[in-house]
């Protein structure tokens, strides 16, 4: 039996998909970089606060190995396929981008505004984010 290839790696080599989820992981990072000063975390508990911090700062060097992973091996579709494992991290990093552009739009908050950057630019790609959600997770049958 022939096994299944990722079929999100040519999105990301040959579609240009790579550049959504390496925009996303920039914003993952510096997300988390910041979370000590978002909204929602200023309204939690104290040491909820200190916990997920901790948490942030921990998944931090994770997003620099990975952008290294996607920048060494987007010109070989082999090394792409490697990345099939990280599927779940860039989801996460994507939805996250979503997400605070989402709130930069509909709350106007300051933190989202700040952080989203570029607003329109930014309302651009949700469509693109929706993309690359579909298409990471395709495999061969």
């Amino acid at each position: 039996m022939a096994e299944k290839v990722w079929m999100g790696a040519i999105f990301l080599k040959d579609e240009g998909g790579y550049e959504i989820v390496l925009k996303s992981l920039e914003h993952y990072r510096k997300r988390l970089r910041t979370i000590a000063q978002s909204p929602e975390l200023k309204d939690s508990a104290a040491m909820f606060a200190s916990v997920l911090n901790q948490q942030a700062m921990k998944t931090v060097p994770k997003i620099d190995e990975v952008v290294e992973k996607i920048k060494t091996s987007i010109n070989d579709i082999q090394a792409m396929q490697n990345l099939s494992n990280e599927i779940s991290f860039f989801e996460k990093a994507l939805m996250c981008y979503e997400s605070d552009i989402d709130k930069a739009q509909n709350t106007g908050h300051e933190y989202f505004v700040n952080l989203v950057g570029d607003l329109a630019a930014a309302k651009n790609d949700i469509e693109i984010i929706k993309t690359a959600l579909k298409k990471i997770k395709e495999f061969s049958e």
